[in-house]
């Protein structure tokens, strides 16, 4: 369990929060490129710890993320033309271009010089693996940007599927490093076969074990952790175990076990204090990962059916996430189809803040526990001015990644080699 104050300093990340300061020290996915795809397109609204942002791509293919509210006053550059290199607010013809440079002031003497003397609030911006990331950070505290491990290269394909989720980003990492609710929730999608390991179908996942209550170990690094779910294999459960490693990534992802054909993340950008843009991702080999289009429909997370087109769900409490209780007695554990969907309807019914003071944890939560621990200690330790996790030397080494595979009970889950699929 958590006290009221330390489940605060976990969880909020709006202004001046520790957390989300903490959170400003890593680059953020901002949007998916998708979004803004099209130079002098429509500009979209994002909001990133608690700040509303609006993106556009310039004429020349440039992507800028800046304060949504025109320098001038204030009104929204959403609506903006976006032309000529630059943003145009509507309201009096103030004009930005992707580095905050007030470029024109339809609505000022030139003479006056006042255009060089405002500079609208942008951030710097990279895009890589499908997404829009941007520093939003103090300038003198910005590392280069570091390609993410679910996406170390130009070439490998990386498959999105976003909901923007009513509640807090914590919660949803902790569901993302809790294995044991795989057995459960999602054993309707995630099915025990007589396999040799986890493999993937178009229609669920197969894993080779019918454990329900696989043991826990964990190891700690400097940019997170990563832990170890065991279980009784079908085939040599005398011998052998089935292990399961999950890496957890500070602040706010996870790197996920594997299938056979394609590797499995994570990533939570913390929209303000209660909500949180989801993103799953599968990634790998171009010739075994599935395409965007294919792995939104594998999760039921499809725009224009299962999600709108601001990726907000169709499925909410209001509906009672649309379940289905005849598929229910006909044998689907959830009546709620999709991976992340099932998730969902946990998360958010927790509440938009989940009130940790009244966990009650058993062995099964020991990754839960060691985030709890380990972000606490990290937001203490920044608060004091010591570096943030994760940053700079202390980030996650190219190599290190989430597997899964039957092996002897001999071997130490941490010593076993693994690899991307």
């Amino acid at each position: 369990m958590l006290t009221p104050e330390e489940n605060d300093l976990l969880c909020r990340v709006e202004g001046k929060a520790p957390m989300g300061q903490l959170m400003r020290r890593h680059w953020q996915a901002i949007c998916l490129l998708e979004e803004v795809s099209e130079p002098d397109g429509k500009p979209i609204r994002a909001r990133v710890l608690g700040e509303d942002l609006v993106v556009f791509r310039d004429t020349e293919g440039r992507v800028g993320v800046m304060d949504e509210y025109c320098p001038h006053r204030r009104a929204s550059l959403v609506y903006g033309r976006n032309e000529n290199c630059g943003l145009r607010c509507l309201y009096h013809g103030w004009k930005m271009d992707v580095a905050g440079n007030v470029t024109e002031m339809s609505s000022e003497p030139v003479a006056s010089g006042m255009a060089n003397k405002v500079k609208h609030t942008a951030y710097p911006t990279k895009e890589w693996g499908g997404f829009v990331w941007a520093y939003m950070g103090p300038a003198d505290t910005m590392t280069e940007f570091t390609p993410p491990p679910w996406a170390p290269t130009e070439d490998v394909r990386v498959s999105i599927a976003k909901i923007i989720i009513p509640c807090n980003w914590a919660q949803i990492l902790e569901g993302q490093i809790d294995s044991a609710h795989s057995s459960s929730l999602h054993s309707s999608d995630m099915v025990p076969a007589r396999v040799d390991g986890a493999k993937a179908t178009d229609k669920n996942w197969l894993r080779p074990s019918t454990d329900k209550a696989p043991r826990m170990q964990t190891q700690r690094d400097a940019y997170g952790f990563r832990y170890a779910a065991i279980r009784r294999p079908i085939h040599n459960a005398a011998t052998h175990d089935y292990v399961r490693s999950t890496v957890f990534v500070a602040p706010a992802s996870a790197l996920i076990p594997p299938n056979n054909l394609y590797n499995v993340a994570n990533i939570n950008t913390a929209i303000d204090d209660t909500h949180t843009a989801f993103h799953f991702i599968a990634w790998g080999d171009p010739a075994s990962t599935p395409e965007t289009a294919t792995w939104r429909q594998f999760l039921s997370a499809q725009v224009g059916v299962d999600v709108d087109a601001q990726f907000k769900p169709v499925r909410t409490v209001a509906n009672d996430f649309m379940q289905d209780r005849q598929a229910m007695k006909a044998g689907n554990f959830t009546g709620i189809p999709g991976i992340p969907n099932q998730d969902m309807a946990m998360w958010v019914t927790m509440g938009p803040i989940a009130d940790r003071t009244h966990d009650r944890l058993g062995a099964s939560d020991l990754a839960i526990v060691e985030f709890r621990r380990q972000m606490l200690e990290a937001v203490q330790s920044f608060m004091k001015g010591e570096p943030p996790i994760g940053v700079g030397p202390l980030r996650i080494p190219s190599t290190m990644c989430s597997y899964q595979a039957v092996v002897p009970k001999e071997v130490d889950w941490r010593e076993h080699e693994a690899k991307p699929v």
